[in-house]
């Protein structure tokens, strides 16, 4: 089987990843599942072959960057199957892949469960939303969805900064420029500079990676940008320690300051199972309120959770835990997956009894 029946087979059953290891069969998760596609083991020169074969498939990209390097990002499209974002490297002198597989056109939010109140953040000018979680979250999909909603409803020049590209936008009522690292510029950095003399209303970072990346995408919500981006992290108090403990301590007290003025709110996402057997998405909600941004700036960061959890309700926002009894309440997860998921377990299990 060469790689472009197995993307057809991983679509065809609802793939999210496919994963090609040697000593492995070729595996596929559904759901948040394993799956193998038969019983016959890959060898190392059964990956090299497929690893090839995808490189060849990606426009011909050079394979010796991973063969040297050991790691190597890009997407690429089938005509007429799907877009894919790669991630090729070495296991054990081997080399291996893990393929994403992403969908041509955008689901629709409603179905994926994003609340309404997400695309609110959609309409701000100015100010740093991030979009927060573990990895296969669904991150990338939701902040994609939100440069859709503005590109269709606002007329905006929007630039994306993507390592690599993954969902393709089209020119709607906005202007979208969309550049991947590596193929279109050189770095993150780079290429948030120059962004920022392209004249830009919306600026879209795949991820902060670093305290350098951080620092100039503040720089650009301090100048009037409104600036999407996401980080591994999951919890809005989490997250603000994650970018402040990213600086230098001598940095840290001009950075929570700094924070407090431009951060406009956090969405915190995880997927967790269903009892059908799926997968859906709980939210945490904060929008940053002149309360919460005393609390960031005189770094009392930890009593944020208490307002989310409590107050929240009455103004805009919500805890994932209350996501969690919601989707419980619906009968979409079970009591087990809520506490499992839940960020304060037995205040939950209580609510649940």
């Amino acid at each position: 089987m060469d790689i472009t029946e197995i993307m057809k087979t991983a679509v065809a059953r609802g793939a999210s990843d496919i994963f090609i290891i040697a000593g492995l069969p070729i595996t596929f998760k559904v759901s948040g599942v394993t799956q193998e596609l038969s019983d016959e083991i890959l060898k190392p020169v059964d990956t090299h072959r497929l690893v090839s074969e995808i490189y060849m498939q990606a426009n011909n990209r050079n394979i010796e960057g991973v063969e040297k390097s050991g790691d190597d990002d890009f997407s690429f499209a089938v005509k007429g199957v799907s877009r894919f974002r790669v991630n090729a490297y070495k296991q054990r002198g081997t080399l291996a892949a893990v393929i994403r597989v992403i969908i041509f056109d955008l689901p629709d939010p409603k179905a994926l469960g994003i609340p309404d109140c997400v695309f609110d953040l959609a309409q701000l000018n100015k100010g740093l939303v991030l979009v927060t979680g573990s990895a296969g979250s669904g991150k990338s999909t939701t902040l994609a969805c939100m440069v859709d909603y503005i590109n269709k409803n606002r007329s905006k020049h929007i630039i994306t900064l993507e390592d690599p590209l993954e969902f393709l936008h089209s020119h709607a009522k906005s202007i979208v420029s969309q550049r991947e690292i590596n193929s279109d510029t050189e770095s993150f950095i780079l290429a948030l500079r120059s962004a920022l003399r392209q004249s830009p209303d919306v600026i879209l970072i795949g991820e902060l990676r670093d305290h350098e990346t951080i620092e100039v995408a503040m720089t650009a919500a301090e100048t009037g940008h409104l600036l999407l981006s996401s980080l591994h992290t999951v919890g809005a108090a989490n997250t603000i320690d994650r970018i402040v403990d990213s600086f230098p301590p001598n940095q840290q007290s001009q950075i929570t300051l700094q924070l407090g003025m431009i951060l406009q709110a956090i969405v915190s996402q995880q997927l967790v199972p269903t009892i059908a057997g799926g997968m859906v998405a709980a939210f945490e909600m904060m929008t940053v309120t002149p309360a919460i941004r005393n609390m960031i700036r005189e770094g009392k960061v930890h009593q944020i959770d208490n307002i989310i959890g409590s107050a929240g309700a009455g103004i805009g926002m919500f805890s994932m835990d209350k996501s969690l009894l919601d989707l419980y309440q619906g009968g979409i997860i079970s009591k087990e997956t809520a506490i499992a998921y839940a960020s304060n377990p037995p205040v939950l299990e209580r609510k649940l009894t």
